[in-house]
């Protein structure tokens, strides 16, 4: 079973950003043209796209519709977009401009049916994001914590067809502290459904860990910051990754 690997563009006002522990105030720029962002990726070699509208994770819709449309419009692979979908209309937009999974958080806790209803309707095209500050569900860009377990709220859609689990530790975000192998994989051992992780990873070891741990149910690790500092080879990621 071979990882996936999910560059992330993250989006803020137009620009590629990557935030720390999801504070917008914490955003280093790391450029002002994501769709040429999104093709030095596939240069590399990826074939998936992980992209989030921060301001439309903090405004409840899509605020960079347009950076989001280029770059859908420009890279050859999958994109799974999240940030700010918590309707069936946004769910529908986006796969009509040809988004391959929209990955859904704050509806997904506050209201399960439209997951469950979207995860019917568009097979394979649904991810749930299970967002944890000391393993408790983050919610509205992170900024709410809920009271729900993140394991309980992964296992609420057990028997809804999502095609797989977004598990980040918001702890780590940005933070290059190293991905939470450990929580990651207890998460996917707790459930059916594959899991991405996300957050903190620092390296190519971090690639290495969860790489090992495929079979237990990691689908794909998403990277962002350390691709952008120059700390994670994304080909020499791919090539791990693949074997």
């Amino acid at each position: 079973m071979s990882l996936i690997i999910f560059p992330a563009i993250d989006l803020k006002g137009g620009q590629v950003v990557r935030l720390a522990e999801g504070d917008m105030d914490r955003a280093t720029v790391y450029g002002d043209n994501p769709a040429a962002q999104a093709l030095l990726f596939a240069e590399a070699g990826a074939g998936h796209l992980h992209v989030v509208d921060l301001d439309g994770a903090f405004a409840g819709n899509s605020v960079n519709g347009d950076a989001v449309k280029a770059i859908v419009e420009a890279f050859p692979g999958h994109v799974q977009l999240g940030g700010g979908i918590r309707t069936r209309e946004s769910i529908e937009r986006w796969f009509d401009l040809g988004v391959a999974r929209v990955v859904i958080g704050t509806a997904a806790l506050d209201n399960p049916e439209l997951v469950r209803e979207a995860a019917r309707d568009f097979p394979g095209g649904i991810v749930v994001a299970v967002d944890a500050r000391d393993g408790l569900v983050a919610t509205k860009g992170w900024a709410d914590v809920s009271d729900v377990p993140v394991v309980d709220m992964a296992r609420r859609f057990e028997d809804a067809g999502v095609a797989a689990l977004l598990f980040t530790d918001v702890g780590r975000d940005g933070l290059l502290k190293g991905c939470n192998v450990e929580a990651t994989v207890d998460l996917a051992r707790a459930t059916d459904i594959p899991v991405i992780a996300s957050g903190g990873v620092a390296g190519i070891s971090d690639i290495h860990m969860l790489a090992i741990h495929a079979r237990d149910g990691i689908e794909g690790v998403i990277t962002g910051r350390a691709l952008y500092d120059g700390r994670l080879d994304l080909k020499a990621a791919l090539a791990i990754a693949a074997q």
